[in-house]
Formats: C-alpha cells, structure tokens, sequence
C-alpha cells in the first residue's frame, strides 16, 4: 500500500461536475489499496472573485483581513470534495491548513511553510478516511491565518507529502505533464515523460507554469517524488525526479518487466559487440516502447501506465546493464553523433517581467552592491543582471536587470530616490521584454548549443537584449512582440517538434 498525496487546482476543482469526477479518481486511488491524502485549491473564479468583492470596498484592505477572506476559497472546495468522496462510500475528513498543522511565518498574503505538524492528517489516514487539505494557507505564530502566495497550493502539497513520508505527490491540473515548450505556442511540442529537479527547476524559474518553483525547490530539499498529470484524462504524465540522490527516482515501469528489458539490452549490448551492430544506446530489436536504460545515465525510461518497481532494484539493474553496455559500446567515429550530445529538455518562455537599466553608474568597488542592496529592501525578486564594460576614459558603466513586473515600481521608485546617492546618470525602463529559457543538459560540455539557439533566433530576425547562462540554461531577453516567433523557432532548431496529431490543448494550472 502507497500513500499518495495528491493536488488538484482550481480547474480541476472548477465546479460541481468537475468535484465529481476528482472525487471518483481520489475514490479509484483509495480503493486500489492506497492511503490517499488530498490538496485543493479553490473552484476556478473564487478567488479573483474575492479580490474584487475587496476592491469594491477598499483600495488599501489589511493583509491579516485579505488572508482571512482569501483562505475562504480552498475551505469551500475542500469541504464540497469531502462530502462527494463520502457520498461514493468513503470516508473523507476536510480540515484547513490550520488544522492540518501547516506552520508559516507572518508575511500575509505570501508567508512561507516554517513546519509542518499533520497529526490530524494522519489520524484520519489511520483510520482508513481520505484526508482533503485546503492548499495556500496555514497559521502562524499569533494563530492567524495566512496565505502562501504564488504556488501555494503545489508547496502544501509536497510540505504534507514529505511531512508524512507519502511515496509521491501527485500533481493534477488541465494538461498530460510537462511539455517541451508552450502548445498555445508550439501546437508541436511534446511530453515530457521525465525530468530532473535541476531541469524542472529552470523550466519553472524561467516560465513554465504547471510547477511553481518553491514548488520544486521543496520537493528537492526532501527528495519528495513529483508526478504531474491531468485531472482530465488517465495518461501517464511526467515524473520529476532528483538526479543527486542514486535511486531516488523510479519511474512508473513493472519490475518484472524492466528485469526482461534488461535482460534483452545485456543480450543485445554482446551481441552488438561480437557482430558490429550499430551503438548499444539504440534500441534493442523488439523492445519498442517498453522501458529502455540508457547506457550513460542509466535513467529508466517507462511506458504509460506501469507500475513502479523497487528502488533497489532499479540500482541493481542500472549498475549491471551499464556496465556491460559499456564494455560492448564500440567507440564512435568522427563521423558519428557524439555519444554526450546535449539533451534539450523543454523551453520556457515568460513575459511578466519588467527591465530595468541604470546608465551612468560609477564602476568602482561596492556600486552594484549598494544598487542591489536598495532593490532587495523592496522586497523585488531580480533574475538576470548584465553589467557592460566600463566605457574607455569615463568611468562609467551601465547596469542592467530583469525583475517581477508586480515588482518594479517599487524597485524604479526605490533607485530614483537614491539617484544622487549612487551617482548615475539615468534610469531606463523597458516593460515590453519577453524571457526565452533553453533548458537541458550537457550544455557546458558541448560547443555549438549558444551558436544554435542564436542562430535560430538570428534567422527570425530576432534581436537579443541580455544574455544569461548556467551548466542547464542558456536565457535570452528578447522584445515581447516576437517571443512567440521565437520560442517556435528554437523548438524547431533544436528537433523538439512532434507530430501535429499529437498537439495538446494548453490550460491554466490553478493555483
């Protein structure tokens, strides 16, 4: 028996209807023999609904008030989930964030998880009751209620899945997993069926939305497996998994039948080397679409709708194929593919993000830390940041960065103020950018992954404002005009294109 916590967004949980249908998946899930621990957000409208009720009355309400009203929405989607899971014949208990021990701080509207104490949660799973959580809010010190912002519910969720131990967190929203890009975008992009923290991580800091990246942080702090997957349909989705921890991550796949495909990759890893049949990386004969290990990383790629084998067994199977397979490999030729070529998981695009630049700034010791210094006091999250080379004789540099467009004001407000304290010239402001993330592997290693992606984007006839690179993620800052062209032209540069039959419709995610 598996505990299984799972999260359902606000169009998950839209209304009755769609109440229903989660309550028979939650009840499906119960009745294959797993403890089934439940997170919602609030039904579709709710909460902008609220937002504007307190417009209405107010333009400054109080955050402690806003938190009391906003929690309302996940207390009425938890408890209506309850009562339809108790109406299939199961037993459900719905409690708040308060009630299910979930600890924060006392930043309202955007307080964070200090601890979390589910001793309710877990009597009730004792008793054989699902437990159905309100995701995005807690309590804090004084007992007030808070909210947790951006993310809240995904963070609930795995804050209660790696409190209790759960064996995954199950993520579900509108859409069938990660894809590679954006398919209101790219109607050609295709699932993701797996990903690394790292890689999901960038993705979301870099603007995918179906994980929010606290999110993802969480999980990978308490190695929490991750399984995103629609609400809608019974397709596998894609597993997020953490690639420091050996054996962390097993993929959905029957161990019988990953022992068979193991044992078929051994047979056809010698018999390549005896016969000088093509590299043991490719496919065995008759293995199509049954789970595969790659020789170099040993990750376990499964077919839809497996069951999971054990961890140990994984490890044992992973340590054993590569080793053969790396002893049967013939070594590759100048002419053929390398065998490290960089694998490109997805690109994440965003447009809520406002530039900034200072011209002028004195380039000395300690100007960009004052700069910064000044922005972090507004509370303004800043991504990338390019300084230009001091201009010959004068001094002077320019200093340029990305942030939240809800935090710019503030940060603009904030370094006009310290205008004659910083010694630059001007301020300049650009809220027309677009963000493009390439997002993958063995960029580092590999040359010709930067000359690609700009070369792609150079044939578009688009121009690139700021550059930002890490060993996973090549951003450029572009106009917003022509992000969409962009994005769709760099899927293509770099062979993530699918088939058009296997386009999905793209949805929003919930909180």
């Amino acid at each position: 028996m598996a505990l299984v916590v799972q999260k359902y967004g606000g169009s998950s949980v839209a209304d009755i209807e769609a109440i229903r249908r989660v309550a028979k998946r939650v009840v499906a899930t119960r009745k294959a023999g797993n403890t089934v621990v439940v997170v919602v957000s609030a039904m579709g409208d709710t909460t902008d609904d609220l937002l504007d009720q307190a417009a209405a009355l107010t333009s400054t309400p109080p955050a402690r008030e806003m938190d009391i009203l906003l929690s309302a929405g996940e207390r009425i989607s938890m408890a209506l989930l309850a009562m339809a899971i108790d109406e299939l014949g199961v037993p459900a208990r719905a409690y708040t964030g308060a009630q299910a021990g979930v600890l924060t701080d006392s930043k309202y509207g955007r307080a964070s998880i200090v601890g979390v104490l589910p001793e309710r949660v877990a009597r009730a799973i004792q008793t054989g009751a699902v437990a159905i959580v309100a995701g995005f809010q807690g309590i804090n010190e004084v007992e007030d209620v808070t909210t947790l912002g951006r993310g809240g519910s995904d963070t609930t969720a795995v804050a209660l899945a790696a409190a209790l131990n759960a064996d995954v967190c199950e993520i579900y929203t509108d859409v069938d997993g990660l894809f590679t890009a954006d398919p209101r975008i790219v109607p050609t992009a295709r699932r993701v069926e797996a990903l690394s923290s790292e890689e999901t991580l960038e993705l979301a800091a870099h603007g995918a939305k179906i994980l929010h990246l606290r999110a993802v942080e969480y999980a990978r702090r308490f190695g929490v497996p991750l399984h995103v997957r629609s609400s809608f349909s019974d397709k596998t989705g894609t597993w997020i998994y953490d690639a420091t921890r050996p054996g962390a991550f097993v993929p959905p796949a029957a161990a019988e039948r990953l022992n068979e495909v193991v044992a078929a990759d051994i047979d056809a890893a010698s018999a390549a080397s005896a016969a000088d049949a093509p590299s043991a990386s490719s496919p065995a004969p008759g293995t199509t679409g049954a789970p595969a290990l790659d020789g170099l990383s040993g990750r376990v790629v499964a077919p839809e709708g497996a069951a999971a084998p054990s961890s140990a067994s994984v490890d044992a199977a992973h340590r054993h194929a590569i080793t053969t397979r790396a002893k049967a490999r013939p070594r590759p030729s100048a002419k053929e593919d390398h065998v490290e070529a960089p694998v490109i998981s997805g690109i994440a695009h965003d447009r809520s993000q406002d530039k900034i630049t200072l011209v002028g700034v004195p380039d000395i010791p300690g100007a960009a830390a004052r700069i910064f210094a000044i922005v972090a006091g507004t509370d303004a999250n800043i991504d990338m940041i390019v300084q230009d080379v001091s201009a010959e004789g004068t001094g002077l540099t320019n200093i340029s960065f990305t942030c939240p467009d809800g935090d710019s004001a503030s940060a603009r407000e904030a370094l006009e103020a310290a205008k004659e304290e910083l010694g630059f010239r001007s301020l300049h402001f650009n809220p027309d950018i677009g963000k493009l993330s390439l997002v993958g592997a063995g960029m580092r290693s590999n040359p010709g992954v930067s000359a690609r992606l700009f070369n792609a984007l150079a044939e578009t006839g688009v121009n690139i404002h700021m550059i930002s690179t890490s060993e996973i993620r090549i951003s450029v800052v572009v106009d917003d005009a022509v992000l969409d062209d962009a994005v769709r032209a760099v899927h293509t540069a770099f062979g993530l294109d699918a088939d058009a039959a296997e386009a999905v419709v793209y949805g929003g995610t919930g909180r």
